[in-house]
């Protein structure tokens, strides 16, 4: 009765248990590592200390480099203050959240206005200002304007809001993305999109100097961002009355998984494969040495190693007349050419070219190599 050879179940899981144990505490780690882990804080768009893709902290720097002092505020207080101070910019984007009496102070504030964006309240800021219901893909526009401040940035990508001006840059639909206006406490410049501010766009096109030529058009520049998130403490997610998701987590979860893992450590230590001794196996098929040497010699014919060949002759012969000879192993050729001369009574000219001469120049030159190396050791041993 033949015993199978394919793998069993059993065999396969005595073989493979302990890998799957390790992939099991590997795959554990790793998902306790994601929930556990605090998460990443999101990007703020057009945020000058926000480093992100979409941020702009890269225009704040240049802004900075050229002398133009950047206050970032989060508070329209903040901000009233700091216009006060005389000769500023206002920047607001369409990311601050305003209201209705916000929208109204600052439309009070005196100094230049640059409104990024479909700003609430729009209407309050900028009097008199129309804009298209659609707004437009941003994509590289020229300007098609004298404005100072546009003319030698060129082309920039801008699109967004569209508003309806007689005059304005970067032409749109029926109207334009950015216009100036006038407005009672100084000048209004609209742009209908920021993308062009941020740190993934700014050095495509002309954007890096229409950015630099609007925002600091004067010697400081208040840049208005939402107030921090209530609730959130280091990036953490805010679950019910403002508690964080490790308070949330019942107190027992932190041990079952502390237990968890210890008790897959042991299983792994207790049912792990341990090496035993070498099991030695016979050979499915014995190979005679004689064919081994045949079927290196047809190799070296193929390839014409004649000099490869006679090499391996010559050291085989050194190596096994050498101890012959009385000879030690550090013996040089000189010695073991005139041991040889004398113990054989050949030519001792003839014995080192045998052995150390040029390598043969055909394959009868190395036939007769070989028949005077094993003439050489007959005559040693019989002597």
């Amino acid at each position: 009765m033949s015993a199978p050879t394919s793998p069993t179940a059993r065999s396969l899981w005595r073989s493979s248990r302990l890998a799957i144990l390790l992939g099991a505490i590997v795959v554990l780690a790793a998902v306790l590592g994601v929930l556990l882990a605090p998460a990443k804080q999101a990007s703020r768009h057009l945020d000058p200390d926000d480093g992100s893709l979409a941020g702009a902290r890269a225009l704040a720097q240049l802004l900075r480099a050229r002398g133009v002092t950047v206050d970032r505020v989060d508070s329209v207080e903040a901000a009233a203050a700091k216009q006060k101070q005389g000769d500023r910019l206002l920047l607001l984007t369409d990311d601050v959240d305003l209201t209705v009496a916000e929208t109204r102070r600052i439309a009070a504030l005196p100094g230049d206005l640059l409104v990024v964006g479909d700003v609430f309240g729009l209407e309050t800021l900028a009097p008199g200002v129309r804009t298209q219901a659609r707004p437009v893909r941003d994509r590289s526009r020229e300007p098609e304007c004298d404005l100072p401040a546009v003319k030698p940035a060129g082309s920039a990508f801008i699109g967004g809001q569209v508003y309806r001006a007689v005059r304005g840059c970067y032409p749109a639909d029926e109207g334009y993305t950015l216009i100036t206006a006038p407005t009672t406490t100084g000048t209004a410049t609209l742009v209908g999109s920021g993308e062009f501010m941020t740190n993934q766009r700014l050095a495509e096109d002309g954007n890096a100097a229409l950015a630099i030529n609007l925002a600091g058009a004067k010697r400081a520049v208040t840049w208005l961002v939402n107030p921090p998130a209530q609730g959130l403490d280091q990036g953490e997610l805010s679950g019910e009355e403002g508690r964080s998701l490790g308070e949330l987590v019942p107190p027992g979860i932190p041990w079952a998984v502390l237990m968890g893992c210890v008790a897959v450590l042991l299983v792994a230590f207790w049912r792990g494969r341990r090496l035993g001794p070498v099991v030695v196996e016979r050979l499915p098929v014995v190979v005679r040495a004689a064919e081994t040497v045949e079927g290196r010699g047809r190799l070296y014919r193929a390839r014409r190693a004649r000099a490869r060949a006679a090499d391996l002759l010559r050291a085989g012969t050194i190596d096994r007349l050498t101890p012959r000879l009385g000879l030690g192993p550090g013996a040089g050729g000189q010695e073991i050419v005139a041991a040889l001369a004398v113990r054989t009574g050949r030519d001792a000219q003839e014995v080192g070219a045998a052995l150390y001469g040029p390598p043969p120049a055909d394959d009868a030159g190395l036939v007769a190599l070989a028949g005077y190396l094993d003439f050489i050791e007959r005559m040693v041993s019989e002597r």
